[in-house]
C-alpha cells in the first residue's frame, strides 16, 4: 500500500495575520457591546444609603438627619419607592463633606503614583483601576494614564484602544513634542472623579520618537517628558496613578521618573518572584545610570510591593509569602488581594469590583475581595498625605 504524502504545510502570510487581527477586535467589541448593552457603555455603580453612611464614616441614622438639612444629595428612589439610591457623583459629595481633613491641603499638588512591574499577568492594571476608585470614593479627584500601548487600562473603562482611542487622547503627542501638556490628552469617564489618558497601539511609536528626539537633540531628556507634560495639571488632581507597561521600556521610564511613589505588584509564586528580582535589577542599573550621567536626583517618597492574585488554596504560596516579606520588608504592604471568583467575573465583564452595584454569588467571597482592595486604597491614602505632608 502507498505511503499517503502529507499535504503541504499552509504558510501563513501577512494578509492572513490582519484578518486574524480584524476578527480579534471586531469580537472584543462584539463583547463589550453585549456586556455593556444597551448604550455600549460602562456604567457606574449605584449606592444605598447604608453604603453611602459607611463611606463617610458615619451610621444610617447620622445620613438620614443629614438629608432633612436639604444640603447634599439627596438622590433618588428606586422604582418601588422602597429604597433611595446614590450616584458615584452624590455619593463622592457626602463623602468630602465628611473627610474634608484627609483630603488634599490648600497648596499642595497632586502626588504622582507608577503602578509597574515587567512582568504582565501579576494584577497591574487591576490594581491600577481598583485604587482609582478607591481613592475617587475617598473623595480624592484622580488622574490615571494608560502608558501601555495594549490598553487593558483603557478597556477597563470601557473603551476600545484600536477603534475608540485617537492619538491626541494619549501621551504619544508628548513623545512627539507635538504637546508639551498632558492636558489635551484628558478625558471625563464613566466614573465621577476620575479622568483618564487612554492609550492606543499608536503608543508604541513613542518607543521609536524618544530616542530619535535625543539623538538630534544630545541636551533632550527623554525620561522627562511625562514629568514636564503632568506640570500643568498637578494642581487640578489629588492623586495621578500611571499604569506601566509590563516591560523596561522609554515610556516605563518616563513614568517612574514622573513619580512620587511606585506600587510594585506582586504574586506569590516561584516565578513571579524571581521575575521581581529581575525587575530590581534592571531599574536599579537604570536609575544609576542615569543619575550619573545626567546629574540627576531622583527619590522616591514611598515603594510598595503588593501581594496580589493570592491563591489562599495554593500551598507553595506561603513559601513564596515568606521569601517576599524577607526580601522587602517593610515595602511590603500588610495585605493580600485573594484571587476569587469575584475578580475573575468583573473582569470578564470589564469591570472590578467596585463596579458592582449588587453581587448575585458568595457574598462573603464579594466581601473579602472588596475588603482588601478598600484595604490597599486606605493604605495608599496614608502614603499619599504623608507626601503631601513632605512638599515644600
Amino acid at each position: 500500500m502507498p505511503i499517503k504524502k502529507p499535504s503541504p504545510h499552509h504558510k501563513i502570510s501577512i494578509a492572513d495575520v490582519v484578518d486574524q487581527a480584524e476578527r480579534a477586535v471586531k469580537m472584543v467589541g462584539d463583547v463589550r457591546t453585549r456586556m455593556l448593552a444597551p448604550q455600549a457603555v460602562k456604567a457606574a455603580p449605584i449606592f444605598s444609603m447604608t453604603q453611602v453612611a459607611a463611606l463617610c464614616g458615619i451610621d444610617k441614622g447620622q445620613l438620614a438627619y443629614r438629608l432633612t438639612k436639604g444640603d447634599l444629595p439627596s438622590g433618588r428612589l428606586n422604582g418601588t419607592g422602597s429604597r433611595r439610591e446614590f450616584s458615584v457623583a452624590d455619593a463622592r459629595t457626602w463623602v468630602k463633606a465628611f473627610r474634608s481633613a484627609a483630603l488634599r491641603p490648600a497648596g499642595k499638588r497632586a502626588i504622582t503614583i507608577t503602578v509597574g512591574n515587567f512582568k504582565g499577568g501579576v494584577g497591574k492594571t487591576t490594581t491600577t483601576m481598583t485604587l482609582a476608585q478607591g481613592l475617587s470614593l475617598r473623595g480624592h479627584k484622580v488622574l490615571v494614564i494608560d502608558s501601555d500601548p495594549q490598553g487593558s487600562l483603557t478597556t477597563l473603562f470601557g473603551i476600545l484602544p484600536d477603534t475608540d482611542v485617537s492619538e491626541e487622547q494619549t501621551i504619544s503627542t508628548l513623545a512627539s513634542g507635538d504637546e508639551t501638556s498632558i492636558r489635551p490628552a484628558i478625558q471625563a469617564t464613566y466614573w465621577d472623579g476620575i479622568d483618564l489618558v487612554a492609550a492606543a497601539p499608536a503608543l508604541f511609536a513613542a518607543e521609536f520618537m524618544l530616542p530619535a528626539r535625543q539623538m538630534k537633540d544630545p541636551n533632550f531628556q527623554f525620561w522627562d517628558v511625562l514629568n514636564l507634560g503632568l506640570e500643568s495639571v498637578r494642581d487640578d488632581y489629588d492623586c495621578i496613578l500611571i499604569d506601566s507597561s509590563p516591560s523596561l521600556s522609554y515610556l516605563t521610564i518616563n513614568s517612574f521618573m514622573a513619580s512620587d511613589g511606585l506600587i510594585v505588584p506582586l504574586p506569590p509564586n516561584a516565578l513571579d518572584f524571581a521575575s521581581s528580582a529581575q525587575f530590581w535589577s534592571l531599574f536599579s542599573d537604570l536609575a544609576s545610570g542615569l543619575v550619573q550621567s545626567a546629574g540627576l536626583t531622583k527619590t522616591f517618597d514611598f515603594i510598595h510591593v503588593l501581594l496580589s492574585r493570592v491563591d489562599a488554596s495554593d500551598a507553595a504560596s506561603s513559601v513564596v509569602r515568606t521569601w517576599i516579606a524577607a526580601t522587602y520588608a517593610e515595602k511590603l504592604l500588610p495585605v493580600e488581594i485573594p484571587k476569587t471568583s469575584v475578580t475573575s467575573s468583573s473582569s470578564a465583564e470589564f469591570g472590578t469590583v467596585y463596579d458592582i452595584s449588587k453581587y448575585d454569588g458568595n457574598l462573603k467571597t464579594y466581601k473579602r475581595a472588596r475588603d482588601a482592595y478598600d484595604r490597599v486604597a486606605d493604605l495608599i491614602e496614608q502614603s499619599i498625605q504623608s507626601s503631601w505632608a513632605g512638599q515644600d
